[in-house]
């Protein structure tokens, strides 16, 4: 079972005495620093078009205070330039690290869903493309659709106008994302009377899948012993949620199409339509548009569907939840899972690509549940390996732009060195962390972070 470790440091989350920084004219709009380890400090900071300096005890104004042992009074600097947030560390002692990797005084570009590290506090960088994910319906329940995600706050924007709509409805996104709830969701914000009914296309019989759907008259085919309604029938007022849509049988989409457009279904072996009153929600991990240049796909009843179309991220364009939905299916209470994870464990979990959505995050539940805090990235599994591109680079000069900050070449800065060299190095210099500093130029309690991080055991020195 994971026990919870109550920290030495009372560590606290404080703004510097005026530092709510208001957004200007030019501002980017839709764009914040997500907190996410360790758990108490989880909150979100608005971005706007200034400076943020984030450290300890920040000067000025517009300094983000985060009471951390691990943060150098002065840690780092956020600023917004050409139209994008740029990252630099500000020569702290424990330095900055921007997926993953050690940063210097160069200012480095924030894609959406950069992963920050400062000291042994995590960060996320997240940059909505749609401002109206800013206005978080209360009508949505978060139950069904949780997380504080700017990519989650939009879907569920999303899924309050999509809901009150009679038309159809396509939800798409990777397996394991949670299409299912957005199904349900929208068919409860939709008040419609009747039942939500669920087919999986994939599931039905590919010779009875016309009857299923439509229902049948008696003696239709073969063991057609009485009449059947079909599902369209059952979801008379109410939903019908067609998941795996993309498996349904070519020859069958005109008349689901005929379903939709003139509310109306003929059961195998009728001539006589009957009308229905359902509204069709169809769900899919494929992609339909190639689908239909595929000839898979017909590009009628795309057109129709995709009028009302949703789209749910996967795990990778809202890592700010990622922590959160760990304590969600570890299940015994708030930040139990989180807080068991080191700082360099978390930012394994952060910069993992996640193919498998929220099924790999219950997989690692499940291969970790058992450990005892804290968990260290060594013990995390091998499947668990995440990727660390390179951070972006520094803008090209201009004679437009305002000249770049000076930067002291006191340092020589270097990313994280494979675990096979450090082993080397460590070896060369008799595993000394003072002597494999010196060697790297860097700080001895950076070279401790590396070992942590790859759970190298040092050998007793006598």
């Amino acid at each position: 079972m994971v026990s919870r470790q109550r920290p030495d440091d009372d560590v606290t989350l404080e703004r510097s005495r005026t530092a709510e920084v208001a957004p200007e004219r030019s501002s980017t709009g839709a764009a914040r620093l997500a907190l996410v380890h360790p758990p108490e400090l989880r909150r979100s900071i608005d971005l706007g078009s200034g400076t943020i300096t984030l450290g300890r005890q920040p000067p000025g104004p517009n300094g983000l205070a985060l009471a951390h042992p691990t943060l150098s009074r002065v840690h780092a600097e956020l600023r917004f330039d050409r139209g994008a947030h740029w990252l630099r560390d500000l020569q702290s002692r424990n330095g900055t690290c921007l997926q993953g990797q050690a940063i210097s005084e160069l200012p480095r570009a924030l894609n959406h869903g950069a992963v920050i590290r400062i000291g042994d506090v995590l960060l996320v960088y997240e940059a909505a493309q749609d401002p109206r994910g800013r206005v978080d319906p209360p009508e949505v329940d978060r139950a069904a659709i949780p997380g504080d995600s700017l990519a989650i706050a939009a879907l569920r924007s999303a899924v309050l106008r999509v809901a009150g709509q009679r038309s159809p409805a396509l939800v798409i996104g990777e397996t394991g994302t949670g299409k299912e709830r957005i199904a349900a969701e929208l068919h409860r914000l939709s008040k419609r009377r009747g039942e939500l009914i669920v087919a999986n296309c994939a599931a039905l019989s590919p010779t009875l899948i016309e009857s299923q759907l439509f229902g049948h008259d008696r003696g239709a085919f073969t063991g057609a012993s009485q009449r059947a309604s079909g599902l369209f029938r059952a979801a008379e007022g109410g939903t019908l949620v067609l998941d795996e849509l993309g498996e349904l049988p070519l020859e069958l989409q005109p008349k689901l199409l005929r379903a939709i457009e003139y509310g109306e279904v003929i059961p195998v072996g009728s001539s006589r339509a009957q009308n229905v009153d359902v509204r069709v929600v169809g769900v899919t991990n494929r992609d339909l548009g190639r689908e239909v240049e595929a000839g898979r796909f017909r590009r009628d009843l795309y057109a129709r569907l995709a009028l009302a179309e949703l789209r749910v991220p996967p795990l990778r364009e809202r890592r700010a939840d990622l922590l959160d939905w760990l304590d969600r299916l570890f299940a015994p209470g708030p930040g139990t899972f989180a807080a068991a994870l080191s700082t360099s464990a978390a930012e394994a979990v952060l910069l993992h690509a996640w193919p498998e959505n929220l099924r790999g995050l219950h997989r690692l539940v499940m291969d970790c549940g058992s450990l005892t805090a804290p968990i260290r990235p060594g013990q995390l599994p091998a499947w668990l390996s995440a990727p660390t591109p390179a951070a972006s680079p520094p803008p090209p000069p201009s004679a437009a732009d305002e000249p770049a900050p000076a930067v002291r070449e006191t340092r020589h800065y270097r990313p994280r060195p494979p675990r096979e060299e450090l082993l080397r190095v460590l070896e060369e210099h008799e595993w000394s962390i003072r002597a494999t500093a010196r060697h790297y130029e860097r700080d001895r309690k950076q070279i401790s972070r590396w070992i942590e991080f790859y759970t190298i055991a040092l050998p007793s020195r006598d």
